[in-house]
């Protein structure tokens, strides 16, 4: 048993373009944030782990050998421990101490930094080597389905694992591949705006929505929506038509907003985030009254393109400004930092 001390480090997501299309096989550009969630794990006797959220002043206490299952940041941890013991991990700790700098529920994937900045620093407390990057993320995406009742795909584990400074990632869901792009903005900023109360996605209509894009996959006899077509639409009732082509349209956005990039087309970029907004709203119908305002908002002060980003129903909106604009009160500014890793 480890008597030692480990300490990993998992930031949080930006999603630039590719909204729920991680669960369908699909596209998405993203990026690891600046900021994140800390873990420092110390080895020790006992059965019990004792663990203390210092951000939120609150404690956790369950057997190492069996956890059970508990709410909010709580199922997380606890769900880590578990997932790692099912994969053939030991996990020695007695204490996890946690600290963050990420806003919950602000569709930053704070969930998804505490998990993987958890199993970096157990792993590493033990001495142990982690999993390669996709299968220690498809543990922590059993966290999440498993523990806190989210269907979530790959996206934000990917994103924080493989993240890089000054680069955008282009993730491709069906192949796994991540390949890197410089991110040269040219003076334009990105920010993000909140919206209100946080909200998680397993207490939003996420699932509904995953529920919908397999049925509208099956109904057009396809694997995934990824293999789906526009004309092929006309086989699906309108809710279930309108869910696909946002899927459909949205990894086009994606290839064309790669192509945006590389070619320092800023204009074009915004442009595409006012389109995937606009059929996150219409067809996916995942936006709310306060999304809208905070995007009204963002065009109003200079934005060239913004979009509700994440599982939708709340979180916060991410938008392109343009030189010399000044962003509403509440914006923070974000950039593309390196991805998850052990500190000591």
């Amino acid at each position: 048993m480890s008597t030692g001390i480990a300490t990993a480090f998992a930031p949080g997501r930006v999603n630039l373009i590719g909204e729920h299309t991680d669960y369908n096989d699909g596209l998405a550009l993203a990026f690891a944030v600046r900021t994140g969630v800390t873990v420092c794990a110390a080895g020790g006797t006992g059965e019990q782990l004792e663990v203390i959220a210092h951000d939120l002043g609150e404690r956790d206490s369950f057997s190492r050998d069996a956890p059970t299952p508990a709410d909010g940041w709580r199922a997380y941890v606890r769900g880590a421990v578990a997932e790692l013991q099912d994969q053939g991990y030991r996990p020695s700790a007695t204490r996890l101490e946690i600290t963050s700098d990420l806003p919950a529920g602000a569709g930053m994937s704070s969930s998804a930094a505490l998990t993987l900045a958890v199993c970096l620093a157990l792993i590493e407390l033990d001495g142990e080597q982690p999993p390669a990057a996709t299968e220690l993320a498809r543990i922590c995406q059993r966290v999440e389905a498993r523990w806190a009742g989210a269907e979530t795909g790959l996206l934000d584990q990917l994103a924080s694992l493989c993240g890089s400074a000054d680069h955008v990632l282009l993730i491709d869901f069906l192949t796994l591949e991540v390949q890197t792009l410089a991110f040269d903005l040219r003076g334009f900023r990105l920010v993000l705006l909140p919206t209100g109360p946080a909200r998680t996605n397993a207490g939003s209509g996420y699932n509904q929505r995953r529920a919908e894009c397999r049925e509208a996959a099956h109904r057009m006899r396809v694997e995934s929506l990824r293999d789906a077509t526009i004309q092929d639409l006309h086989m699906l009732p309108d809710a279930l038509a309108r869910r696909a082509r946002h899927v459909i349209s949205e990894n086009g956005r994606v290839l064309a907003a790669t192509r945006a990039l590389r070619d320092g087309d800023l204009a074009a970029l915004g442009e595409l985030l006012d389109r995937s907004h606009a059929s996150l709203r219409d067809d996916f119908e995942v936006s709310t009254d306060t999304v809208e305002t905070a995007v009204a908002e963002l065009k109003a002060a200079g934005a060239v393109g913004a979009r509700l980003m994440g599982g939708g129903f709340g979180g916060s909106v991410l938008a392109l400004m343009a030189p010399g604009t000044v962003a509403p009160a509440g914006a923070t500014v974000v950039s593309p930092g390196p991805g998850a890793r052990v500190i000591s």
